[in-house]
């Protein structure tokens, strides 16, 4: 079964003093398109992190965040001094100058002010690397669960165009000895327009099969089948096919512009047209395929 590119995935590990949250997201790109938010406690381990989710993930533009929230009593942050007293002369000149009130909870207020308090970033032991670790392997498990199943709905929405577009190709079918007998006469209607114009009729059948012969659209349709039985079976042989499937409906294309062109005939070309508009919601559909 093929997968999207798409997907979202969370998991989180309660640690004694810090919850860590993991936020795993991917949309569609021609290759893995990796963008990491590591904290600095965890800088040590990014190499293993971005190997992880390559090997994993493959292809796709994908964003990866961890998030520590400190919950234990003890803390690792301490307050800029010189930061801190910089903002309270600011704040009390500024006060005086324009007829403000000083605030009445001072703490209140500076501690909140960018840069007054600093983190002692402490490294990660092996056995939190360890749970890091399998927390980010939980996350990337959601994602792939969510790529399947966005998977599975591409599935079945290319399913359903290929059938649309062979029962397309069976609706030709009647108007194409009409279309031969219709140029024929067309042809004839002409020639008999033109005063005292005389031609060799064998000489014109000969010409008249070489002309009918361009017009034949049954190698393409050969072609067209085989190319979607190929498409169907390439999307149930499993994940990783987006660039095989995007080659497969170039030639699916390809077949039809070709019947097109050959068609010479309205209501035929109105089908074909129907079928481009079917395999164009199959080319758009098929770049968010892993």
């Amino acid at each position: 079964m093929i997968q999207s590119m798409t997907g979202f995935g969370k998991a989180t590990l309660e640690l004694p003093t810090k919850k860590i949250t993991i936020e795993v997201k991917s949309l569609n790109s021609k290759q893995l398109d990796l963008s990491a938010r590591i904290p600095s406690v965890y800088k040590e381990h990014e190499l293993n992190i971005r190997g992880l989710i390559g090997r994993r993930l493959e292809r796709g533009k994908v964003d990866f965040a961890i998030y520590v929230e400190n919950t234990g009593k003890e803390t690792t942050s301490q307050i800029n001094q010189n930061i801190l007293e910089a903002y309270y002369s600011q704040i009390k000149e500024s006060s005086e100058k324009l007829g403000i009130s000083v605030p009445a909870d001072w703490f209140q207020v500076l501690l909140r002010l960018p840069d007054v308090l600093k983190y002692e970033a402490q490294e990660a032991d092996e056995e939190e690397w360890n749970q890091l670790q399998a927390t980010i392997n939980e996350a990337l498990d959601k994602l792939i669960e969510f790529r399947k199943q966005e998977g599975a709905m591409l599935q079945k929405l290319f399913t359903q165009k290929i059938e649309n577009i062979k029962r397309l190709q069976t609706e030709i079918e009647p108007y194409e000895s009409e279309r031969v007998e219709k140029v024929k006469s067309r042809i004839i209607e002409a020639l008999e327009k033109i005063e005292k114009f005389d031609y060799d009729k064998n000489r014109f059948e000969q010409e008249m099969i070489f002309y009918i012969e361009k017009l034949d659209i049954n190698e393409e349709k050969s072609r067209l089948t085989n190319h979607l039985k190929y498409f169907l079976e390439t999307i149930d042989s499993g994940n990783g096919q987006g660039k095989k499937l995007g080659f497969i409906s170039q030639e699916i294309g390809r077949e039809i512009n070709t019947m097109g062109s050959k068609s010479n005939h309205a209501q035929m070309q109105q089908i074909v047209v129907q079928m481009k508009d079917e395999l164009e919601q199959i080319k758009e559909q098929v770049l968010n395929v892993l």
